[in-house]
């Protein structure tokens, strides 16, 4: 409650009276980031105004102030007075532990993948059934790139699919193993996203906004039974493929029932190497990153 009859914005928490003003500042500076960090505030969003920041942490003005000083010293937001605050970047993820990405609330991919390219470095390698989601997500960051809200120095993306001489289970129409339409539908649509990620990076190189640019595709005679994603060195996405029954519509106009998985909507774990060598988040991006890279020396052309 306020500890006296000053309007509406200019109040005193009875908290912060009692000394404990920095404690408020930082718990309010805290759970913006938090809020940053889960998506709650995309990237390129605003804050909600102070106003109703003062009504819903009960602090004073002073204090959401402070706190904004705070993210915004740390470069996560740029306040403008008359404009208010926008999301500059995400927070680096902290945690080792094993968290949930994608379709429920939590750490989704975009997040992860704009978090990694606020390094100077980026690396990526990335295993998948086909480049489409892949392509989406880094089309964002390619337009963060243009606008110089990040300013990598190098990008280096190594990226495996399988081969197109290999047989997949899925897609397929159901019940006719003999159907390639479902197949050669998905290598199209496969060879227009590869050649439109080297495009984009093509011309990050090219008009000088990324000095180095390194994309590597090669193909391996294995069937994806999940997608993965290994970040810095020291992240991992992985996400297994759901079979799932659907109708797809084939460009003749045709309708056929299907057996598809859908990357785009699979739930993903996230895992973050840490010190401790041991830890599970340690072991798992270290054994996908020794598999990615035997597969990739041994296994792909």
């Amino acid at each position: 409650m306020p500890v006296d009859g000053r309007r509406y914005g200019q109040r005193v928490d009875a908290r912060e009276s009692s000394g404990s003003g920095a404690k408020e500042f930082q718990r309010v500076a805290q759970a913006l980031r938090t809020r940053i960090a889960d998506g709650t505030y995309p990237l390129s969003s605003y804050l909600p105004p102070q106003r109703e920041l003062v009504t819903e942490f009960g602090v004073s003005r002073d204090t959401i102030q402070r706190a904004l000083r705070d993210l915004a010293e740390e470069e996560l937001i740029l306040s403008r007075q008359g404009s208010g605050s926008r999301v500059l970047k995400v927070p680096p993820v902290q945690s080792s532990a094993p968290t949930v990405a994608g379709l429920r609330r939590g750490v989704d991919l975009r997040r992860v993948i704009s978090s990694a390219f606020e390094a100077r470095e980026v690396t990526m390698d990335v295993y998948t059934l086909t480049s489409e989601s892949l392509q989406a997500h880094l089309y964002f960051q390619v337009e963060r790139i243009y606008a110089r809200e990040i300013t990598p120095e190098r990008i280096a993306l190594r990226l495996l699919l399988p081969d197109a001489g290999v047989p997949l289970p899925y897609p397929r129409v159901k019940g006719d193993k003999e159907d390639q339409r479902l197949q050669e539908r998905l290598r199209a649509m496969s060879r227009r996203h590869t050649a439109s990620l080297r495009g984009s990076f093509n011309d990050l190189r090219t008009q000088g906004l990324v000095p180095i640019v390194d994309l590597e595709i090669r193909h391996t005679p294995m069937v994806p039974p999940f997608k993965l994603y290994l970040m810095n060195g020291v992240e991992a996405l992985h996400g297994m493929y759901n079979v799932i029954e659907r109708q797809i519509e084939l460009a003749d106009g045709e309708v056929v029932t299907a057996l598809d998985v859908l990357g785009v909507s699979a739930t993903m774990t996230h895992h973050v190497k840490d010190e401790d060598a041991y830890s599970p988040g340690s072991v798992f991006v270290g054994s996908m990153q020794a598999w990615f890279n035997s597969v990739w020396t041994n296994l792909s052309e």
